[in-house]
């Protein structure tokens, strides 16, 4: 048994670091009171060949696992990107897992490489108004036509529909739920950007499709079979949203420990006393703890073992610890931990993306209760 990150890993999260040390505090500042998407630190990741981490060798990617996708993605987020960062590059990473696994080789060769170039930038469009993650029931219609489909109806919370090229889009076909990644052309698609609490460097947005044509060679694999291909997009986004929670929490848990040493009230600096160490050293171990579940969960996903349980369980912990330790930094700068020079107050909002999405901890607790512990489903 070995907790250490091998040499690769270690190059990995490196190499990130480096890059991303080039987009300091200020430039977060910026991102987070006037928006637009960080296309410099997208083209960064993608010269270097980061954006492909985890795809296929013969499409131009790495070929590594999540477990080097998570180091990815929790040393940006680490770095004070955040989840404005890492939401810029958090789809290509695993969004098209199903398109790698389920799509034919003349699909791949065309979708996977211009993804990873960093050419085209590629939305999610699963989330519905009235279902919620109740995925089975949306509602967005697919209608079959000679060589394409016309799909008409609404998505919601899909992040970067305003800069995307390109969209994975879960519809209703008439053999039911069926996938597929074609254009996303804006001239006739209508979005509307949602405003929010945080994360402004990133757009969500609502999205309408009134007849918009998709091409039949534009489907996934078998009409009918979407829901079963998503799934396997699933684990993945859960370990990396759980990795980049513990990569925030751990920026805002330094900053935080940095003020308390340098601050002097009553003659002494407030990171002397037990009420300010106590809660931080708490939160200390609660991101090692949930990180160790992070890299568990990863670990047995590249294993090719089940992983359901702990991917979710990773990203509930890792959700709640981010989220407690960046209360904590708040608290621990005191009033200055609510002005947004100090930048915890930005690490605080944007801590609620990893409890919130891309499944509520409710969820997770209901899928915990019934998948480790065996009892009755209660949903």
């Amino acid at each position: 048994m070995n907790f250490a990150l091998t040499q690769e890993q270690e190059q990995i999260r490196e190499a990130i670091a480096k890059i991303c040390a080039k987009f300091d505090d200020a430039y977060w500042l910026k991102k987070d009171k006037v928006g637009g998407f960080p296309a410099e630190l997208h083209r960064a990741l993608a010269k270097d060949g980061w954006l492909g981490i985890a795809m296929p060798e013969a499409f131009g990617g790495a070929g590594l696992g999540i477990t080097e996708a998570a180091v990815m993605m929790q040393t940006i987020a680490e770095s004070g990107a955040g989840f404005s960062g890492a939401s810029a590059v958090h789809m290509n990473i695993f969004g098209l897992n199903p398109v790698v696994v389920f799509g034919n080789k003349s699909q791949k060769q065309r979708m996977l490489p211009p993804l990873i170039a960093g050419k085209e930038r590629a939305c999610f469009a699963v989330t519905e108004p009235n279902t919620g993650l109740n995925t089975k029931k949306i509602k967005v219609k697919a209608e079959k036509k000679k060589g394409h489909y016309l799909v008409s109806g609404q998505k919601v919370w899909i992040s970067t529909a305003q800069v995307a090229e390109k969209v994975l889009l879960l519809a209703r076909a008439d053999a039911g739920l069926t996938l597929f990644y074609t254009d996303f052309d804006r001239k006739k698609i209508e979005v509307r950007e949602i405003e929010k609490m945080g994360r402004h460097a990133v757009d969500s947005n609502q999205v309408f499709f009134d007849a918009y044509p998709v091409p039949e060679e534009d489907r996934i694999g078998e009409e009918g079979r979407g829901f079963e291909y998503i799934l396997h997009g699933m684990n993945p986004e859960r370990i990396l949203i759980a990795a980049e929670s513990v990569g925030l929490g751990r920026c805002a848990l330094k900053r935080a420990a940095a003020y308390a040493k340098e601050r002097i009230v009553f003659d002494r600096p407030i990171g002397k006393n037990q009420g300010i160490q106590h809660p931080l050293a708490a939160n200390w171990m609660d991101l090692e703890a949930a990180n160790l579940m992070v890299f568990k969960a990863a670990w047995l996903y590249d294993s090719g073992k089940p992983a359901g349980a702990e991917s979710n369980a990773a990203k509930y912990l890792a959700g709640e610890a981010c989220f407690d330790a960046c209360q904590q930094a708040v608290m621990t700068h005191g009033g200055f931990g609510y002005a947004k020079e100090y930048h915890v107050e930005r690490y605080l909002r944007e801590s609620l993306v990893g409890r919130i999405a891309p499944v509520s901890p409710q969820m997770i607790l209901c899928f915990i209760a019934e998948k480790a512990l065996g009892l009755p489903k209660s949903y």
